[in-house]
């Protein structure tokens, strides 16, 4: 199972928030590219957060974990996935330094939780891609969702994902089975994909206990 986590684990996107909040200028016109293809996710995400001081890393934290919230149910996910051999991760757009801070709670190993990473060295935040694109992905995505779950061939396991945006388009693609939020929603249904739509993570258990996967 893999499950993204802004807008989806969390009930807000994160980035975009930390953008409206700290407001750093320039950081519209780029989102603006991100959403007109004119840029790679990797290369606007790098783009806005380089536009705000590394002085500013726990303040956005603190903000990010005092506003974020987390979608009703997801504890109860973790345990119906622990319960059925589910191997469960985290395949997130977001940055280490609040991704990381936001889970510690449920105790889900580092190891299944794929995200980009950070650095505060300089004066400006800098965005690491320890997961990027392989050589069957040509998006320059940043965290690679499906370079993840290529590493699970289809000849052997069951692969179900779990999202709401753009990011989790090409992902969708290659599953068994979509529970799909918002756009991805949309997106499933004009590709005839198999998705189910939820909106808390009770609706996801109760379709998985009821053997809809």
């Amino acid at each position: 199972m893999f499950c993204d986590f802004d807008g989806t684990i969390t009930l807000s996107d994160n980035i975009v928030a930390v953008m409206k909040q700290f407001d750093p200028p320039g950081w519209r016109p780029i989102v603006d590219d991100i959403v007109a293809l004119r840029k790679s996710v990797r290369q606007g995400v790098g783009e806005m957060f380089a536009l705000i001081p590394s002085a500013r890393r726990q303040e956005i934290t603190d903000y990010i974990l005092s506003t974020a919230g987390i979608r009703p149910g997801f504890q109860s996910l973790l345990d119906w996935c622990k319960a059925s051999g589910v191997e469960f991760y985290v395949t997130s757009g977001g940055i280490d330094f609040f991704v990381y801070p936001m889970l510690a709670p449920f105790e889900i190993p580092l190891d299944h939780i794929y995200c980009n990473g950070s650095s505060f060295e300089g004066e400006r935040i800098e965005i690491l891609w320890p997961h990027a694109c392989d050589g069957a992905c040509d998006n320059d995505c940043g965290m690679c969702k499906t370079t993840v779950i290529r590493r699970f061939p289809k000849e052997q396991y069951t692969r179900i994902l779990i999202g709401d945006s753009v990011t989790d388009f090409a992902g969708a693609k290659l599953v068994d089975l979509v529970f799909s939020r918002s756009h991805l929603t949309e997106r499933c249904a004009e590709l005839g994909l198999p998705h189910i739509p939820f909106e808390t993570f009770h609706d996801v258990v109760r379709h998985l206990d009821e053997g809809d996967w």
